[in-house]
């Protein structure tokens, strides 16, 4: 199976392990889009010959373009340049991997242009679901989702579109704090905050994991992806990471998806679709597990959960303003500038904003603005 692969985010952790997995599979590279990595994405470059390449922070632009003068590639830049190339045709798929809210452009720009899309940056959902969702409707345009649960969600469901769901059961590791009280939360430092047991993931969302928002931010997509209400969808907390969520049908018959903890293989799922291959990953052995354990969640000692689902019952913009309070807010813990219980501190704090405008481009940009001006008004 040959394909022609965009990576939008290619130097963060799905994007390295998107690209192991089209060594893997033969698959062909043709753009590549980060931040401003330039080292690693000049490697990128060399390595799998893209057609095109966007380093989006344009004070990296001229620096880079002279890395890689020799190569016959198309550089671009800024966020007009990873637009560019979610919504060049040339590729089969673009994965957008993108950190952030700067992800939800380029998502809309690829389904406005009619491309497959493998989703991994999940702010698109939490902010924009209904633009989303909607226009890949319009445009008949197929959204695979990465996020293993979602993944797992996806596949769980495949061949039994003609029943009923009845609920989803989004699984979570619980974190490296799970079981703590809210007093053991008061000293958390980063380093502590960013040693997650199972997954080696990204800064933000090893964080966003450590404070169970990562699971709420994942309701909300759940919420848009599968076209359910918030109260379908229960969250267990599974510490071994190896059951990636599960799905109920009306006969209350639960049907899971279990594999190893890599992101390799929801990665794979979405670019091989409807295929299967073998994945650049280990074998789930049960026996060495020997035991599964589940428990519910404690929302009220990790408040972020908490918000979250608070803002998708609200609805409209309410999951915009959680969303952009936290992504600033983890970025001030990462630099020692708040605690680790402001950030749910001042998640749920955000709520008490009214916003009832109908969900646009514009009015997201105008909300995302507004909660970050809130959470600076309290810092």
């Amino acid at each position: 199976m040959t394909k022609k692969i965009t990576i939008l985010g290619s130097t963060g952790s799905i994007g390295t392990q998107a690209l192991d997995v089209c060594k893997a599979s033969g698959f062909t590279v043709y753009a590549l889009a980060a931040n401003k990595s330039e080292q690693l994405l000049e490697s990128q470059t060399r390595a799998f010959h893209p057609r095109k390449v966007c380093i989006a922070d344009p004070t990296h632009y001229e620096s880079f373009k002279t890395r890689v003068a020799d190569l016959p590639v198309q550089v671009l830049t800024g966020l007009e340049g990873l637009c560019e190339l979610a919504a060049d045709t040339e590729a089969d798929i673009v994965l957008n991997s993108v950190i952030g809210m700067i992800g939800l452009r380029p998502t809309l720009a690829a389904i406005e242009a009619g491309n497959t899309l493998a989703l991994a940056n999940k702010e698109t959902l939490v902010t924009g679901g209904e633009l989303v969702m909607g226009l890949a409707k319009e445009k008949d345009v197929r959204i695979f989702p990465v996020d293993s649960e979602h993944s797992a969600i996806f596949q769980c469901l495949e061949g039994y579109r003609h029943c009923h769901l009845n609920k989803i059961l989004l699984t979570a590791s619980g974190g490296p704090f799970f079981g703590m009280t809210r007093e053991q939360l008061g000293d958390i430092t980063p380093e502590r905050a960013l040693k997650h047991p199972n997954w080696s993931m990204g800064a933000k969302i090893t964080i966003d994991s450590a404070t169970l928002m990562n699971k709420g931010l994942e309701v909300i997509e759940a919420v848009h992806l599968f076209g359910v209400r918030p109260d379908q969808i229960e969250v267990v907390v599974h510490r071994e990471s190896v059951v990636h969520s599960l799905v109920e049908f009306d006969d209350y018959s639960v049907i899971g998806q279990l594999g190893v903890p890599d992101m390799k293989i929801p990665i794979q799922y979405a670019l091989t679709y409807p295929e299967r291959t073998a994945c650049p990953t280990g074998r789930l052995s049960l026996a060495d597990y020997g035991k599964l354990t589940f428990a519910r969640p404690d929302p009220d000692t990790f408040i972020c959960l908490k918000a979250a689902l608070a803002a998708i019952t609200k609805g409209g913009l309410y999951p915009t303003l959680v969303n952009s309070a936290n992504e600033l807010l983890v970025q001030l813990f990462l630099e020692r500038k708040v605690t680790f219980l402001q950030i749910g501190d001042l998640v749920n704090e955000v709520l008490t904003l009214r916003d009832d405008r109908p969900v646009t481009l514009a009015n997201i940009l105008s909300a995302e603005q507004e909660a970050r001006e809130f959470v600076l008004s309290k810092v």
